[in-house]
């Protein structure tokens, strides 16, 4: 990767609907046939716990190739205290291009950029085997759960970055998705309508 011919700036809204068809492409028949992913950018755009500041795209030769967005949320500590985290994505990179070294640099600039605002740390459902290469560590390392799993339920792909270090010390509790992740299928397929038909398929892999 050349990093010369990249650029990561804040998105505009006149890129939304690009946003939307590059992070539809993909993840396009990759967690489940067809995706819900550019239905999920469009709604927390609009959410309370968007972070506008933190909502960036990449580019490379002037053409959109990357996007990475955060919300505010919290850990419900065990304690009885609240502490404000981040969480991250929907992340992705134009198809023809993952793998190549993009995904990673995209990442890293915008986790300094969050340190940068003083949020102290990040919790997300992501791969360790990448993630991990950018600091992510398991969350149950941190003492900390992800709400509504069963005990004892495979959580390794519960993932957490610390952005200040020992923000989470002392602490263990329940992390919260934002509402705002959480789509109806329905809203999803009617979204889809204004996009260009794409085959969904069922392939192996697929969690949903």
């Amino acid at each position: 990767m050349n990093t010369n011919d990249t650029a990561i700036r804040l998105e505009k809204e006149a890129d939304y609907r690009k946003v939307e068809n590059l992070v539809r492409e993909a993840f396009w028949n990759v967690y489940r046939p067809g995706c819900s992913e550019h239905y999920v950018i469009h709604v927390l755009r609009d959410d309370p716990a968007f972070v506008k500041e933190l909502d960036f795209v990449m580019e490379r030769d002037g053409r959109l190739i990357g996007q990475n967005m955060f919300m505010r949320t919290v850990i419900e500590a065990d304690d009885g205290r609240v502490i404000p985290v981040l969480t991250m994505g929907p992340i992705g990179i134009t198809p023809e291009l993952k793998r190549k070294g993009y995904g990673k640099r995209l990442l890293d600039y915008t986790l300094e950029k969050a340190a940068a605002m003083g949020f102290g740390a990040v919790l997300f459902e992501g791969n360790i085997g990448f993630y991990g290469h950018s600091g992510f560590a398991y969350a149950r390392n941190f003492g900390i759960r992800y709400h509504d799993l069963p005990e004892g339920a495979d959580d390794s792909f519960f993932l957490c970055k610390e952005l200040i270090p020992g923000y989470l010390d002392g602490v263990t509790g329940v992390y919260q998705t934002p509402r705002g992740y959480y789509v109806d299928d329905k809203d999803v397929e009617e979204f889809d309508k204004a996009f260009p038909p794409k085959v969904k398929l069922r392939l192996p892999g697929q969690i949903f």
